[in-house]
């Protein structure tokens, strides 16, 4: 199974355009001017392939539209708050040249003061808002007294993280029933963009071929790793997924991921019991060098996997998405979850899950990677 809980995270990176149209449908560029950013990452800059970047024209092209999307959770905006509508290039908005400047402040307080490591963001200061707070808030309820504190945060005895991942496993079906299902395919309805639902299908094979479609008001809106190549498409021409981003789709794609967790990443640790919910849940950190951590919370009780935390790095800071599960049904032997919401600092949807066929063939074509998803887009022209 391993990705069985999975789907989540895999539609939300293929509403990933749908979430952000604007910055991902034209020709983003601009977003500095003055000091730019060293980028040890192989494969174009930002400034080789889009116009009129100074700030961040050294970064990698693929950090550039998680970056813009950093900088609209940040300040509460959208593309356009910055950008001309389909002149992203164009410098005429007072708010692009303000930008410039913070983002030169901020990567000099980080290097004079953090050794260059991003701890001083632009969530820092604005917190969801174009404009940051001066003055300190009054708190809504009295404070609570420091013994009060201390008892409450007393730390709970935690088991270690093997045995937590093994709960796991046995809580879905066990090994031996996992690795019996090697296709899935999975419909139903997406939530959460206006009073009407979209649908959805979701096509997996093991061991690491996925494809997601969301049937949008615009189209069809897939994204898809067929163990080589993943791609988006919809919205415009298909476009590679790299970076940061074709890390998680590689993952999403691992049909046995909760029976491979304990080899996918180096190290993992059990960081302290949290609520999810009305559930007590076990958070585990998950972490292999080069990559961002994902965090994984597991219910104290049951041992099923009821949120995952993921990150994407950016030039500004990471970008975090949250995928919530719940609605587990047995099906051909193993659990599944017939629900998720995906949450983002600029909303959230919820999926339900209303047919799923386990075992059945799926047409290779559906694997079958777009030419455009496979080409670097020119320089300038988006």
């Amino acid at each position: 199974m391993g990705n069985l809980l999975r789907s989540t995270l895999v539609t939300a990176a293929a509403l990933g355009l749908f979430l952000a149209a604007a910055a991902m449908r034209g020709q983003l560029s601009g977003a500095g001017g003055g000091q730019s950013i060293p980028s040890p990452h192989e494969g174009p800059t930002a400034g080789q392939r889009f116009k009129n970047l100074q700030v961040l024209k050294d970064a990698p092209a693929d950090q550039i539209f998680p970056a813009m999307q950093f900088i609209t959770a940040s300040l509460g905006v959208e593309c356009e708050y910055c950008h001309v509508h389909d002149a992203f290039e164009k410098d005429d908005k007072e708010q692009k040249q303000t930008a410039r400047k913070m983002m030169t402040m901020m990567f000099a307080i980080d290097k004079e003061n953090f050794n260059g490591r991003t701890e001083v963001t632009c969530y820092t200061c604005h917190r969801g808002s174009t404009d940051p707070v001066s003055t300190p808030l009054i708190p809504e309820t009295e404070a609570k007294p420091e013994g009060e504190e201390a008892t409450a945060s007393a730390k709970p005895t935690l088991p270690n993280a093997g045995a937590i991942l093994d709960k796991y496993v046995q809580a879905i079906g066990g090994a031996e029933a996992v690795h019996k299902i090697t296709t899935r395919v999975e419909k139903g309805t997406l939530t959460g963009f206006g009073p009407a639902s979209m649908a959805v299908a979701v096509y997996a094979k093991a061991p690491d071929a996925r494809v997601t479609v969301v049937q949008t008001p615009r189209g069809e809106n897939v994204t898809a790793y067929n163990g080589q190549t993943g791609w988006m498409s919809g919205f415009g021409p298909a476009r590679p997924i790299t970076g940061g981003e074709l890390d998680n789709e590689k993952r999403n794609a691992d049909f046995y991921f909760a029976a491979d967790i304990k080899t996918e990443f180096q190290q993992i640790r059990v960081a302290r019991l949290e609520k999810v919910g009305d559930h007590d849940a076990y958070v585990l950190m998950a972490r292999s060098p080069g990559h961002t951590p994902v965090r994984f919370y597991f219910d104290k009780d049951s041992g099923l996997l009821l949120r995952e935390m993921r990150f994407v790095e950016t030039p500004l800071g990471r970008n975090p998405s949250q995928v919530d599960y719940g609605d587990y049904r047995g099906t051909g032997g193993v659990k599944i979850p017939y629900q998720w919401t995906i949450a983002r600092p600029g909303g959230r949807f919820t999926i339900k899950i209303t047919d799923v066929q386990q075992n059945v063939p799926i047409d290779e074509s559906k694997f079958a990677a777009p030419s455009a998803a496979g080409a670097e887009p020119k320089p300038g022209s988006r």
